[in-house]
């Protein structure tokens, strides 16, 4: 949602740490060896790179396992991480080679191959997991090793497919280890990243608790530090994260505070606050297959007639969120204010208007997660919907996130509220996984004019050239509405003042950089 030429959020601009002087940045002399405890409301889907799409379970991925590009802090270039090198062959941007390093052995002390590379991507296709990263990569026609070399053959062409593979769904696994048909078992890891899993425990609903990494002396690659061990604490609400912050039981927090915590925050001795533009966004996503009531595009039309961002904003984050009128966000070529140019204002007669021959009020089910701020934000756009008897909304609240995302890929929701957070610095992010055919929302949207338009954005190397195409598809996105895009985040972390580095820990690329935390 931002500029003609893109940036991305938290790369082109300023970071901002408060409450540090300079003398803290550096570490003592004395090496704490302790590990630093960081906590999360984040959740790991599955431990099984071809079981999961979401920022929790990516966010170990990009720890554990090694892709065969990364990105560095602050860049949004891919560089090599497992592969010695990789690059287009020709000019037609539909045939990529990669060449494997030669020293980067797995946990189990499996050196890998191109075959390990080529088993990795075939089955994400082989085992289809609704909760998985297919979608994105939707235009690899095959994928073929010989020797050193791995080539990725694509349908169509598509200039981001090097930062698609630096992604955690590109997270290569060891074929000794992993099954080809069929998800891994147990909570274990055979990797090659910069971290090893020691150990992961969950509570007795199988959500996760804490994982233990401790860092990996024969890691290969594109990180050149080695990190601290490290616990992560994963908080089944955003209340518990903030009381355990309270008592110092966590050294440094990301995702997420309460919106009323993070409102009032302010520098001081104690406290290190990163905070950047946001690159994540949230949306009220609909199921428009029949018969529910909101596969109707004027049912859609009318509910985001409708929609008071400002106010939402306001009444249930204190400001600490921006609304969004456009699904791909500020900072990203393409972003417009298409929804906003369609829906100005909360407008009953026009809402009316379109629900003309419907029995009303409209009624529909909503789900959303049980976590944080999630179920306030569902009880304001009820309370919005429902005002001139146009809508009556069920609310249901999902505690657990995994059956969530099962729930809506089996289109058992009418909608459904959700977050996306960007896998990598790219505009093509933000449209062909929630646009495109087949994306990951699962809410059957297929449209052949977004698809094109999607396809067009692929060809340049030069990003600057897609910007009209992607103005356009969010003009396609606001006419069909198969989602309403709703606000942009920031992006905070939090750190107290025995810690250094928590500055780096997440910076847009995607790239969850626990190896740069260190005791002061």
């Amino acid at each position: 949602m931002r500029s003609i030429r893109m940036r991305m959020v938290a790369i082109g601009a300023a970071v901002v740490v408060a409450g540090v002087g300079g003398w803290q940045l550096l570490p003592s002399d004395h090496e704490k060896k302790d590990p630093i405890v960081v906590g999360t409301t984040d959740v790991i889907t599955s431990l099984d790179p071809a079981g999961a799409y979401d920022a929790g379970s990516w966010a170990v991925y990009n720890n554990v396992y090694q892709s065969l590009l990364t990105f560095r802090e602050g860049s949004s270039t891919p560089v090599p991480d497992a592969a010695k090198s990789c690059t287009f062959v020709g000019q037609k941007l539909q045939t990529y080679q990669c060449e494997l390093r030669d020293d980067v052995s797995f946990s189990s002390g499996h050196k890998m191959t191109a075959e390990d590379v080529k088993f990795s991507f075939d089955r994400i296709f082989k085992i289809k997991s609704d909760l998985g990263p297919e979608p994105l990569f939707s235009m690899i026609a095959s994928v073929k090793a010989e020797g050193n070399t791995v080539t990725f053959n694509l349908k169509t062409k598509d200039a981001t497919f090097p930062s698609k593979l630096a992604t955690g769904a590109g997270s290569i696994v060891d074929s000794s280890q992993y099954p080809a048909d069929g998800l891994r078992k147990g909570d274990s890891v055979s990797g090659s990243g910069p971290y090893l899993l020691k150990g992961y425990t969950k509570d007795s609903s199988g959500h996760p608790v804490s994982a233990s990494l401790e860092p990996n002396p024969h890691y290969h690659g594109a990180v050149t530090k080695s990190g601290l061990p490290i616990t992560v604490r994963y908080f089944a609400e955003a209340d518990q994260l903030n009381d355990a912050w309270q008592a110092k039981q966590v050294d440094v927090t990301h995702r997420e505070m309460p919106p009323s915590v993070l409102a009032k925050l302010s520098p001081g001795p104690d406290l290190r606050i990163t905070t950047s533009p946001g690159y994540d966004i949230r949306a009220m996503n609909f199921n428009l297959k029949s018969p529910s009531p909101v596969s109707r595009v004027k049912v859609r039309e009318a509910a985001a007639a409708l929609i008071d961002r400002g106010a939402l904003v306001n009444a249930v984050y204190s400001g600490t969120v921006d609304p969004l009128y456009s699904v791909i966000p500020q900072g990203f070529t393409g972003h417009s204010t298409a929804f906003f140019d369609a829906y100005p204002q909360p407008d009953a007669v026009k809402a009316k208007s379109l629900l003309k021959g419907e029995q009303l009020p409209v009624r529909f089910d909503m789900a959303y997660r049980k976590l944080g701020a999630n179920g306030a934000e569902a009880e304001e756009i009820k309370k919005q919907l429902e005002k001139d008897g146009l809508f009556k909304v069920n609310l249901i609240a999902e505690a657990d996130w995994p059956k969530m995302q099962q729930n809506y890929a089996e289109g058992k929701y009418d909608a459904y509220t959700a977050g996306w957070l960007a896998d990598f610095p790219d505009p093509d992010n933000f449209s062909q996984p929630l646009v495109g055919t087949g994306n990951s929302l699962h809410n059957n949207y297929s449209d052949k004019t977004a698809d094109e338009l999607i396809r067009q954005t692929q060809e340049y190397t030069d990003r600057g050239r897609t910007a009209e195409d992607f103005k356009a598809l969010q003009e396609k996105v606001a006419e069909d509405v198969p989602l309403i895009p709703l606000w942009q985040g920031k992006n905070y972390v939090l750190g107290n003042k025995d810690i250094s580095g928590s500055q780096y820990l997440s910076d847009g690329t995607g790239v969850w950089r626990l190896w740069e935390l260190g005791w002061i």
